[in-house]
C-alpha cells in the first residue's frame, strides 16, 4: 500500500524537479516562422533602407539633417498612432485577417514610396506606410505569442529576427545597387513585388489563429485599450520597449551618411559594410536564440547591454578609419544589439495574458515607433552637417546618449523579468 501511495508523489515530484526541454517545432510551426521571418524581413527592410539610403536622400533631394530626420519619424510616428488606435479591437479579429489586411495596406504604402518625386511627397508615402507596417511586428508577436510555449520564443524570435540579419546580407546591398542604377526609388518597387508573393502565400498557408477569441474579455475596443493599459505590469513592459528603442532610432538614421563622411567608408564599400553585418547577425540569431531558451533571458539582455555600451561609445568617436576596422566594429556592434532584442521580445511577449496579447503588443509597437519617431527628430537636431560633404558633428554626443539610455533599460527588463519569473512559478502552482 506504501509504495502504491508513494508512487504517484515520486513521480509528480521527478517532474517537478525535472529539467525543462525545449519542445521541437511542428512542421506547421515551422511554415509559420519562414512566413512571418519574411514578413519581418519586408517590412524591416523598408524601414532599414532609408538609412543606407540616407546620403544618397540628402544629396538628391537636398535634404538638411532636420529633413531626413523627420522623413524617418513620419514612419515612426504613423506606426505609433496607428498601432494605439488598432490596440482596442487588436484581440477581437482572427490575427491572421488582420496580419493580411495591414500587410497589403504596407504593400500599397511602400508602392507609394516608389513614385515619390518631392519632399513632400516622401513625407506622406512613409506615414502611409506606417499606418499599416507598424502594426504587422505586434501582430506577428501575438501570433507568436498564441502559437508557441515560452519554452519555444527564444527560439522563434532569433529566427523572426534573422529577418533583420537578412535584409542587411540580401536586402540592403541589393537595394543600393538597384539604387545606382535606377534611382533610390527602385528598392521600394522591389520590396512591393516580394512583399505582394508572400501575401499570397499566408492567405493559402496560414490556418485561422482564433484561440483567443474563446476568452472572456471586454470587447468594447476602448475600455479593452483602457483596461490593457492599467494593467500595472504591463506598462512596466511598455516602458522598457519604449528605452530600447530611443538609442537605436537616434543613432540609425545617421549611420550611412557617418561611413562616409566621418570614417570615409566609399559609396561602393557601403553594401559591403552591411552584408557583413548583416551575415554575422544571421549567424548569431540562432545561437542567441537558443541561449536564451537555456539561460536567464535578463542576464542574458544584461550582458548584451554591456557589451553594446562599450562598442558604442567606441565607434561613435571614431575618425577616419580603415575599411577593415570599421567592419569589424559594425559586427561587434550588431551583436550587441540582436543579442539584447531576442531576450527582451521573449519576456515582454509572456507579459500579457492570451486575451489581452493583440492589444498588448499593438500598445508595445506603438510607443517603440513613437519613442523611436521622437529619438530619430531629436538627433537629427543634435547632428550637423553644415555641406553635403563635410563630415557630420556631434555624433559622439548621440552615442552618450544611447549609453545613459541603455542604463536605465537595464532596470526596466530586471523588472520585466522578475514580473515573468512570478507569473510562471504561479501557473505550476
Amino acid at each position: 500500500m506504501e509504495t502504491t501511495t508513494n508512487t504517484p508523489k515520486t513521480t509528480a515530484a521527478a517532474k517537478a524537479t525535472a529539467p525543462l526541454t525545449a519542445p521541437k517545432f511542428t512542421n506547421y510551426q515551422k511554415l509559420v516562422i519562414a512566413l512571418l521571418a519574411l514578413t519581418q524581413f519586408t517590412v524591416v527592410l523598408d524601414f532599414m533602407v532609408m538609412s543606407p539610403m540616407g546620403d544618397m536622400l540628402m544629396k538628391s533631394m537636398n535634404l538638411t539633417t532636420t529633413q531626413f530626420g523627420l522623413a524617418v519619424s513620419a514612419y515612426a510616428f504613423s506606426a505609433g498612432i496607428s498601432g494605439l488606435l488598432t490596440a482596442g479591437f487588436a484581440d477581437s479579429y482572427d490575427r491572421k485577417k488582420l496580419l493580411l489586411f495591414f500587410y497589403i495596406g504596407f504593400i500599397l504604402g511602400t508602392l507609394f514610396c516608389g513614385f515619390t518625386t518631392s519632399f513632400s511627397m516622401l513625407i506622406a508615402a512613409r506615414i502611409i506606410t506606417g499606418i499599416f507596417g507598424g502594426v504587422i511586428g505586434s501582430i506577428s508577436m501575438a501570433i507568436v505569442a498564441d502559437l508557441f510555449s515560452l519554452q519555444q520564443r527564444g527560439r522563434v524570435m532569433g529566427f523572426m529576427q534573422m529577418g533583420f540579419g537578412a535584409s542587411q546580407v540580401l536586402g540592403i546591398p541589393i537595394s543600393l545597387f538597384i539604387a545606382n542604377q535606377w534611382g533610390w526609388q527602385s528598392p521600394f518597387l522591389m520590396i512591393v513585388g516580394l512583399a505582394s508573393i508572400i501575401w499570397l502565400i499566408i492567405v493559402i498557408k496560414m490556418q485561422p489563429i482564433t484561440k483567443h477569441l474563446e476568452e472572456k474579455v471586454e470587447r468594447n475596443a476602448f475600455k479593452h485599450l483602457l483596461n490593457t493599459v492599467a494593467q500595472r505590469n504591463y506598462r512596466v513592459g511598455f516602458m522598457a520597449t519604449a528605452l530600447l528603442s530611443l538609442g537605436g532610432f537616434m543613432m540609425m538614421p545617421w549611420g550611412s551618411a557617418f561611413a562616409i563622411n566621418n570614417l570615409h567608408v566609399t559609396p561602393a564599400q557601403l553594401p559591403i559594410l552591411f552584408m557583413v553585418a548583416g551575415i554575422s547577425t544571421l549567424i548569431i540569431m540562432p545561437i542567441i536564440g537558443k541561449l536564451s531558451d537555456k539561460v536567464d533571458k535578463f542576464t542574458l539582455f544584461m550582458v548584451a547591454s554591456v557589451w553594446l555600451m562599450i562598442v558604442v561609445l567606441v565607434y561613435t568617436h571614431l575618425s577616419e578609419t580603415p575599411f577593415w576596422l570599421v567592419m569589424v566594429v559594425n559586427v561587434l556592434m550588431m551583436i550587441g544589439i540582436m543579442s539584447r532584442m531576442v531576450p527582451s521580445m521573449a519576456l515582454a511577449t509572456s507579459l500579457p495574458k492570451m486575451h489581452d496579447r493583440g492589444a498588448f503588443m499593438s500598445i508595445n509597437a506603438s510607443l517603440q515607433q513613437i519613442a523611436g519617431g521622437i529619438a530619430a527628430a531629436v538627433g537629427g537636431m543634435i547632428v550637423v552637417q553644415k555641406t553635403k560633404a563635410s563630415p557630420l558633428e556631434h555624433y559622439g554626443t548621440l552615442g552618450i546618449v544611447m549609453v545613459g539610455i541603455t542604463f536605465i533599460s537595464i532596470f526596466l527588463v530586471y523588472r520585466v523579468s522578475k514580473i515573468v519569473k512570478a507569473q510562471q512559478a504561479e501557473i505550476k502552482k
